[in-house]
C-alpha cells in the first residue's frame, strides 16, 4: 500500500480511536455486531447486485491490488528508459532488446513484439486494446468502491430504523431501550465511516490511478512505435517531452 493510503485510511481510524479513547469510553462499546452485519455486509451486497458475479470479484480484486500495490514510474523516468532502449536498437538492432531487462510489464510487452518483428499497426492495435481493457478493470473497480461508499450511510440508515423499532418495541422495558438506541447510533456511525474513511478514498485513489495510467501507457505506446520506425534517442525523447509538465520541460531537457 503506498504511504498516503496507508496514512489516510489508517490515520481516520486512528482519529476516531483517539476520539473514543479521550471521551473516555472503552472501544469495546462501539462494536456491534448487527451494525457490522448491516452496514458492511449489505454494502457489500448490494454493490454485489449492480455487478455480474465475475465482474463483482474482478472489480473488487483489482480495485484492492491497484490501492495494495500501487507502483508508478514518473513520466520523466518512462521516457529516459525508453530512449535507453531506442539507443540499444539502433546500435545492436532489435534482437538486442531480448538482453535487457525491463521491470514495466506494457514496455517490456512493447519491447518483446519489436524484437519479434511485428508490424507497426499491430503493436499499436495491440497495446491500446490492452491499455483500454486495463483502463477499463481500473474505472469498473472505481464504480464499485463509488456504490459501496453510497451504499454505506443508507444502510447505516437501515440499521438506525432496525434499532429504533427494537426500541420502540420494548419500551416497557427500560433494559432494552439503551441497547436499541445504541444499535441505531452505531449503524449510523458505521455507515459514515465506512464510506468516508475507506470506500470513497479507495474509489478517489482508483480515479487517479486511471488517468496516470492511461498517460503513462500512452507514453509507452507512443515511444515503442517510434523505436520501431527506428528513430533517434535524442527525437524520441524530445517528442515524449510533451508528457512533462511545463514546468518540469527546461530541467528535463537541461539533464539530457
Amino acid at each position: 500500500m503506498d504511504i498516503a493510503t496507508f496514512l489516510g485510511i489508517g490515520g481516520g481510524f486512528g482519529v476516531l480511536i483517539l476520539a473514543v479513547m479521550m471521551e473516555g469510553s472503552k472501544l469495546s462499546m462501539f462494536m456491534d455486531l448487527l451494525a457490522t452485519n448491516v452496514v458492511i455486509f449489505g454494502a457489500l451486497t448490494t454493490t454485489m447486485a449492480r455487478f455480474t458475479m465475475g465482474g463483482f470479484i474482478s472489480a473488487l480484486t483489482t480495485g484492492l491490488k491497484a490501492v495494495a500495490f500501487n507502483k508508478h514510474v514518473a513520466a520523466r523516468e518512462m521516457i529516459e528508459k525508453i530512449a535507453e532502449l531506442a539507443d540499444i536498437v539502433r546500435k545492436q538492432g532489435p534482437l538486442g532488446l531480448e538482453a535487457v531487462e525491463i521491470d514495466d510489464e506494457f514496455l517490456a510487452k512493447g519491447m518483446r513484439m519489436i524484437a519479434d518483428g511485428f508490424d507497426l499497426h499491430v503493436i499499436r492495435e495491440t497495446l491500446e486494446r490492452e491499455r483500454d481493457l486495463h483502463i477499463e478493470r481500473l474505472e469498473d473497480a472505481n464504480k464499485l468502491f463509488n456504490y459501496m461508499g453510497n451504499a454505506a450511510p443508507g444502510m447505516g440508515m437501515v440499521g438506525t430504523i432496525i434499532g429504533l423499532i427494537s426500541m420502540f418495541a420494548h419500551m416497557d422495558d427500560p433494559k432494552k431501550i439503551g441497547p436499541g438506541m445504541a444499535v441505531a447510533l452505531l449503524t449510523t456511525l458505521y455507515g459514515a465511516v465506512m464510506a468516508n474513511v475507506v470506500a470513497l478514498p479507495i474509489a478517489d485513489k482508483l480515479q487517479i490511478k486511471a488517468l496516470e495510467e492511461n498517460i503513462n501507457h500512452t507514453l509507452i505506446i507512443d515511444g515503442v512505435l517510434m523505436i520501431r520506425e527506428n528513430k533517434s534517442p535524442g527525437v524520441i525523447r524530445d517528442m515524449l517531452i510533451s508528457y512533462l509538465p511545463s514546468k518540469h520541460r527546461a530541467a528535463f531537457q537541461d539533464a539530457a
